[in-house]
């Protein structure tokens, strides 16, 4: 996860025999990082989820695969993973999701990977996009670690 923070200081303060030693943080403004939808819950994923599927679709992104990550990860709601032909088609369809996901008010969503074109990963706050080239997504294969079957608590006693 990202965290940003202008600075952070530290000072330890002495304190006189006797007297417990205390820490003081000074902080500055720190930025918040998960995007604030207007809507909450089940329908704010879900219309998020419909507006990037139409824009990757718009982009001729390949092998579309969404999972359903709720209940099983903090990190959101849905998972989509998708391939681009090239580098370039890579940083076509992720420069493309963030514009429309901005037209459609959902924000500025965090970006990673942009320099490379390789592997770039979108975070919503609700979906996280992973666009890959499709080299990379086989050598990571990310579908299939997540696609694992659910463990029920009674087998693991």
């Amino acid at each position: 996860m990202i965290w940003f923070a202008k600075s952070v200081m530290c000072m330890f303060c002495h304190s006189e025999k006797g007297k417990a030693l205390t820490t003081v943080h000074a902080k500055g403004r720190t930025h918040a990082v998960i995007p604030k939808s207007p809507e909450r819950g089940a329908d704010a994923a879900a219309r998020a989820l419909q507006a990037v599927l139409t824009s990757l679709e718009d982009s001729k992104a390949e092998d579309i695969v969404t999972i359903d990550i709720a209940g099983k990860s903090a990190l959101g709601d849905y998972m989509v993973v998708v391939s681009g032909r090239s580098n370039r088609h890579v940083l076509a369809i992720s420069d493309h999701l963030l514009t429309d996901l901005k037209d459609e008010g959902f924000g500025t969503a965090r970006v990673e990977g942009q320099d490379g074109g390789d592997w770039i990963l979108i975070d919503t706050g609700d979906i996280i996009v992973h666009v890959f080239r499709p080299e990379i997504r086989e050598f990571y294969n990310i579908e299939k670690m997540w696609a694992a079957p659910e463990i029920d608590e009674e087998t693991l006693h």
